[in-house]
């Protein structure tokens, strides 16, 4: 048995094997995969797709192999996942050779994934920014935590690989200092508190978040009353551990959802009293802001903090709840 392993265009990996007598009479989908490792439903799809090959033929996946027959495998490669710098438009607070803090637009993704390859803040900063740090995956270098697409707010990324697992760290040890501020439906009891729930994948729901669940991790969120109204409660709270839609999740549990939000309690909209007269507010998306962001600086040591108020929607949308 011969083999030659070579890669065309960097798209696709070609494979080469001439049969040898002890495996004549295979069927060529158990041979290509004895022999290459590749499954054989992955043999079988290729061979459906004309990207197997006996003597430059195309044959069909009962083929009994023959002896010298030459075996040609073409199989596409996964391309290369690539960051692609775009001139988008963002509001960066600070940025030194180490890190850059941003002020992230409701509305943006994060990084690139399935569905959102482009128009990122990692698309953006990748043009914005001379370099990024190269850990944390090749869409996502420099990313030591995120907001959700509709939270809008204060970010920080690593350009530097020292910085970045530095960051890494005070994220794990909880001595980042986070301050959200959120719109929560209905008139909260007491003027600050702490909800304390375990937060794991939804049972029903493996892509949502939940406190009933079976494996849970530990989640604590203190919060405190800004300012009340009709029909909502304005409040800051903060954040002592950083689970995955944690803010969302343990105001939906406490019967307080964030209003605006889609995915955990579907309150987007509340009627207020308006000169006698009931009058509808929609809220256009989750009205959650990370105001406030405070940190060491990996290689000065000195500590930085940088805030900003909520945009001009959720804005609107508490002038319209203070009528």
């Amino acid at each position: 048995m011969k083999d030659r392993t070579q890669n065309t265009e960097h798209r696709t990996q070609t494979t080469s094997i001439t049969v040898s007598q002890p495996d004549v009479l295979k069927r060529i989908d158990i041979f290509v995969s004895e022999k290459t490792g590749i499954t054989r439903s992955q043999v079988q799809r290729l061979i459906k797709e004309g990207l197997v090959l006996v003597n430059n033929k195309t044959e069909n996946q009962n083929y009994k192999v023959k002896t010298n027959d030459v075996i040609t495998i073409h199989k596409p490669e996964k391309e290369k996942e690539i960051l692609i710098p775009e001139a988008l438009q963002v509001k960066i607070l600070y940025m030194d050779a180490y890190l850059v803090v941003v002020d992230k637009p409701s509305g943006m993704v994060v990084y690139p994934a399935a569905g959102h390859n482009r128009g990122t803040l990692l698309n953006a900063l990748a043009c914005h920014c001379k370099k990024l740090a190269t850990v944390g995956g090749p869409l996502r270098p420099g990313v030591v935590h995120r907001l959700d697409k509709d939270t809008s707010g204060i970010m920080v990324a690593a350009l530097d690989d020292k910085a970045y697992y530095d960051l890494v760290e005070q994220f794990k040890k909880r001595t980042i200092n986070r301050k959200y501020v959120t719109l929560v439906y209905g008139n909260i009891k007491g003027n600050s508190g702490e909800i304390e729930m375990k937060i794991g994948r939804a049972i029903s729901d493996r892509k949502k978040m939940s406190t009933r669940t079976k494996r849970g991790k530990e989640a604590v969120t203190r919060w405190r009353v800004i300012e009340r109204f009709d029909a909502a409660t304005l409040i800051e709270a903060k954040l002592g551990t950083g689970r995955t839609h944690q803010i969302r999740v343990h105001f939906s549990a406490i019967g307080h959802p964030v209003l605006g939000d889609k995915t955990y309690g579907k309150k987007v909209e509340v009627e207020v009293k308006v000169e006698g007269k009931r009058k509808k507010i929609v809220f256009p998306r989750q009205m959650l802001h990370a105001e406030t962001l405070g940190f060491i600086h990996p290689v000065t040591k000195e500590y930085l903090e940088f805030s900003s108020p909520p945009p001009e929607d959720m804005e609107e949308c508490i002038k319209k709840l203070s009528i």
